[in-house]
């Protein structure tokens, strides 16, 4: 099991806003690219993409540039990636839900800069689908899952009934979950579960299960202020707790604005168990 880092963190809360990858503060540099980003259109939500060509490079550890994930134009690029970090990304999981024993490959950085075989801006589930398809064909990725009991947060109904709003979207139109460094959460069309999932890859340190048997989707704003396991934001935590106008801590805040709590416990979690993974070739 690999060791997650901040700037998978960070990654994850900027990358699960809705419909499209969002563009980190750093930017990997090419002299064939065009000066900024074309005007392109959402890729069809039907679309089964993939890359058309990729490179693959280790990444130069000795630079501060940043980690993330951006398209730019006809340009999709991951730079700084550890291959376990784009395993959970391409997945949607949490760092602790991949196992594969002794494994030094999952730490290991690369920059990945390609160019998709179709032509607009895909959407979350487009971009982690064509990530999916590099890591088995270039790193000969194989895995297999497995239920495991972990330690979790789970999201359960707390004292008084939930407190949410069935969503005013349609069942086709996007899903949206976002924060900011206030910290207020955005959850837009989107199941328990679905906030189960982003909080995980967002900014809790464990996985996050759904136990509150509510399958309906649902449009809330959540405003926590964090303490430092939960935002990776630039925020003082010491000045927000003295500070008599600033939000709850994450835990009550849940329970006061949408009647859910979050609690501490061992929960049984689906992990990804590596089988295979070798270095890319460069090219």
């Amino acid at each position: 099991m690999f060791r997650p880092t901040r700037a998978l963190l960070i990654l994850s809360f900027a990358i699960i806003a809705i419909p499209t990858v969002a563009s980190a503060q750093a930017t990997v540099s090419s002299t064939s690219r065009p000066p900024g980003p074309e005007a392109l259109p959402t890729t069809p939500a039907n679309a089964d993409p993939s890359f058309d060509v990729a490179t693959i490079k280790l990444s130069d550890t000795s630079a501060s540039h940043g980690t993330g994930i951006r398209s730019n134009g006809r340009y999709v690029a991951a730079y700084n990636f550890s291959v376990g970090e784009l395993i959970a990304y391409s997945y949607g999981l949490h760092a602790k839900q991949i196992v594969a024993g002794e494994s030094s490959l999952l730490g290991t950085h690369f920059d990945i800069d390609g160019v998709p075989d179709f032509v607009g801006h895909p959407n979350l589930t487009q971009s982690r689908l064509m990530f999916q398809k590099l890591l088995a064909s270039r790193f000969k990725l194989a895995f297999h899952y497995e239920s495991r009991e972990l330690s979790a947060y789970a999201i359960q109904i707390a004292k008084g009934g939930p407190k949410l709003a069935l969503t005013t979207r349609k069942p086709s139109d996007s899903t949206g979950f976002s924060y900011n460094c206030q910290v207020i959460l955005t959850v837009r069309n989107a199941s328990v579960a679905d906030v189960a999932g982003g909080m995980q890859e967002a900014f809790m340190d464990k996985p996050v299960v759904d136990q509150t048997g509510l399958h309906d989707r649902y449009d809330f704003d959540l405003k926590w202020t964090p303490d430092e396991s939960q935002s990776y934001c630039p925020v003082d935590p010491v000045h927000s707790r003295d500070d008599p106008n600033a939000p709850p801590g994450l835990y009550t805040a849940i329970q006061e604005q949408i009647g859910l709590k979050l609690v501490t416990t061992k929960a049984p979690v689906q992990v990804m168990v590596i089988d295979h993974l070798e270095t890319p070739s460069e090219n």
